[in-house]
Parts: C-alpha cells; structure tokens; sequence
C-alpha cells in the first residue's frame, strides 16, 4: 500500500498488518492533517464554549505542533444567527460538515449547506433562511469544535464547572433522555447523551433543549459517566474528605480537614442565577 489508508475501510487481506499508534508515518500523516485543520481555526479557547470538550482541541494537545508555518491571512466571517437559539461562528469551523449530513437525516427539510467554493466555502442557510425544526439544536450536539453553539449557553459558564447529570422526561416528540448540566439545583444547559466516542446516543428535540430549564421538569437519574481524562470530570469537590492516616504519621498530628472550594469562594455564589443573565456575565453582576 503506497500511503495510509483506514483501516476501518479497508477490506482485510491475508497477512496483514494493522499499525495505528506504533507506526511514526500514522503520526506523521496524523499531525500534518491536524496542522492543515488549525490553518484558519482562531485561537478562541479561552473564551470559546466548546473548550474541555472540543474534539478539535483533543487533536491539536495530542498531535499539533508549537506554532504554525502558514504565514497568509486567516479568513474571516461575520457571526451570525441562524436559528433562535443557534450562534454560527464561522471562524472556528473546520468544514466537516456533520451539521449538514444531520438535518439531512433527521428534518423533514434541510434549510443549511455548503456555500460557495475552496476557500470561500461556510456554512449557512439560503438567503439567511433560520433553522426552525423541532430538532434543529442537534446541530450544537454534533460539532466537533465551537462553531455552533447555544445562545441559551453562551458565555455563562465552563463546562468543567458544571456536573453532567443523566436525566429523563416523558417527551411526546422524542425519546426524552437527555444530559443535564448543573450547578447545585441551577440547570444551565441541556444536551443529548453522547456515548464514550462523543457520538450522539439519542437525538431530542427543541422542547427539551432549549425550554425545559428547571428540576422539576425533569426525572434525574444520577451523574453521567464521563472520562477520568476528561477536563469535565476534575475538580467536581464533594463536601468533606480526610487526608490518608499516613499524613498522621508523618507530621505527628491530626491535619485539618479538606473543604469544598465551592463553600468559601466568592465566585459563583448559588443565590446568583447565571443562566438567567443575559449576555456575558460581569464583574458587576456579583456585587
């Protein structure tokens, strides 16, 4: 074979040889592809909602180089709405067009594509047409990096900030089981369960995504399982824990108890309901 092919496309031969991880020509391909995909992607995880569960950031810390050798002009689009509750970010998309193949399945008219050509090419909608189906945030669900995004969401909080529960609710248009993302009682944003490859388990609907906010609308079954390598599942303090009794030992006394960073910290205080704010949070909306 004269260059990489996948191996989960490829018909199996006698005597072949499968080398994924262990061969340095995968790396190599791997991370110039990677390299080519973070051409014209901007530098927006600090303040990009997809940050600590973007597969696109996944791929960069794990194959991606330092700094980049394209020394040309990135391109730039203009955000702009394309659903009530849909943000596009164009800058940030790698074309991958998951979104599209989705609404083509799963709507009854698929209303957004692939304009223009080469470079020029974007995502959007025909003569800024919105996405109003009843199951047009799956969309959010299906992007690997930040170029959809919940404009209920948007600049509220981290994910990692927030405890993924598994939740469920009799819903007359889809299968209700969804992923509620909490802090305290306070439901921030809701979501399709994903399963451990990060690909959509059930699609929901609109209803369940975007208006259905509150405990009470839900039957929570318990917290989702996440990755221990995932960003999401560290830092979720729970109350109180004792230092090992070999601390006792070393240091000849009893050591203070571990508190929850949450109980002393001024930021994010509970009777502050953030996902009631509109626009960004400010430093003046904790005074």
């Amino acid at each position: 074979m004269p260059k990489p092919v996948p191996s989960c496309r490829t018909t199996v031969m006698d005597g072949m040889v499968v080398r994924n991880n262990t061969s340095p020509e995968i790396q190599e391909a791997r991370a110039g592809i990677v390299e080519f995909l973070l051409i014209n992607h901007p530098l927006d995880c600090p303040v990009c909602d997809q940050a600590g569960e973007c597969d696109l950031q996944n791929l960069g810390y794990k194959h991606g180089a330092e700094a980049t050798r394209y020394e040309f002009d990135r391109r730039t689009f203009e955000q702009i709405d394309i659903g009530e509750n849909i943000k596009l970010h164009m800058n940030r998309c790698i074309l991958c067009y998951r979104c599209v193949k989705t609404c083509e399945q799963i709507t009854d008219g698929r209303v957004h594509g692939v304009l223009n050509r080469g470079d020029h090419a974007e995502i959007s909608t025909y003569i800024e047409q919105a996405i109003d189906n009843d199951f047009s945030g799956n969309v959010i669900d299906v992007c690997p990096v930040g170029a959809l995004t919940d404009k209920t969401f948007r600049f509220k909080s981290r994910v990692w900030f927030t405890k993924p529960m598994d939740a469920h609710r009799d819903c007359p248009t889809c299968s209700g089981k969804v992923r509620l993302w909490m802090r305290g009682e306070e439901v921030f944003r809701v979501t399709a369960r994903k399963d451990q490859w990060g690909e959509v388990e059930e699609f929901i609907c609109n209803d369940c995504r975007f208006h259905k906010k509150e405990t009470k609308d839900w039957v929570i079954e318990g917290p989702s399982k996440i990755a221990r390598s995932s960003v999401i599942s560290q830092g979720h303090y729970v109350g109180t824990k004792k230092t090992p009794v070999l601390i006792d030992q070393v240091i000849g006394k009893q050591p203070k108890l571990l508190l929850d960073i949450h109980d002393v910290s001024d930021v994010n205080r509970p009777e502050i309901d953030l996902s009631k704010i509109e626009g960004p949070a400010h430093s003046d909306d904790f005074k």
